[in-house]
């Protein structure tokens, strides 16, 4: 049975969190606030949890899951080797809106889709997100809508698509980034930016050192 629970309450909060973290470790789905747009997550290791997700976007393996994680430190138990690039990004903008795909650990036993080897990682700043990520682990999180359709800013907006295939929404109001976040290509030579967001590449850029041009794959003339 699909339940909603309203975290501006500070009743309801603790027995949403509860349930939602009941949920993810009986490996069902829940939709949870962040600050970029609402997410429905899984618990990053239940492959068929995960597979749920995938299932419930209607959204195919050739485009994996993304991680969220609840701290800074987590990445050193996921990611093969972290590039100084991801510390100075991790630094500068975590928690925040800002994802980064590097190489995992070839160790890890989970099964986000096609991802030839890497993961998109982010630290959400929102104190709800954290709170489930602390208690739970890496959650595999996605826009919470139906693949091709707007991504969700409130709960009741995921549960308009998703309905039923999720068993705890978590609404905390509207996202304040409103938009998905910024994604940096940290697997090859040089950083790329993949996706802009709330964070611009020329912030990026900055913190790197080098031409936003470089970020996007111009080579200069």
């Amino acid at each position: 049975m699909t339940e909603v629970f309203d975290c501006a309450d500070e009743i309801q909060r603790p027995n949403g969190i509860a349930s939602a973290i009941s949920a993810l470790k009986g490996g069902r789905l829940v939709v949870m606030p962040t600050d970029t747009v609402y997410g429905i997550g899984a618990d990053a290791f239940d492959g068929a949890a995960v597979a749920a997700l995938l299932a419930a976007k209607g959204r195919g393996r050739d485009m994996p899951v993304p991680v969220l994680v609840g701290s800074w430190h987590t990445i050193d138990g996921l990611v093969y080797s972290v590039p100084d690039s991801a510390r100075e990004l991790i630094r500068a903008f975590w928690p925040g809106a800002l994802s980064l795909v590097v190489q995992q650990a070839p160790s890890l036993q989970w099964d986000l889709g096609d991802a030839q080897g890497t993961v998109m990682l982010r630290m959400p700043l929102h104190p709800v997100a954290i709170e489930l990520l602390r208690e739970v682990g890496p959650m595999a999180v996605s826009s919470a809508n139906i693949s091709g359709r707007p991504a969700a800013v409130t709960a009741a907006e995921a549960r308009d698509q998703l309905g039923d295939l999720v068993e705890v929404y978590l609404e905390a109001g509207p996202s304040a980034n409103g938009a998905a976040s910024t994604i940096v290509d940290l697997t090859g030579a040089q950083p790329r930016i993949l996706r802009e967001g709330p964070v611009s590449a020329a912030a990026i850029a900055t913190v790197l050192g080098v031409d936003a041009e470089t970020l996007a794959g111009v080579t200069p003339t």
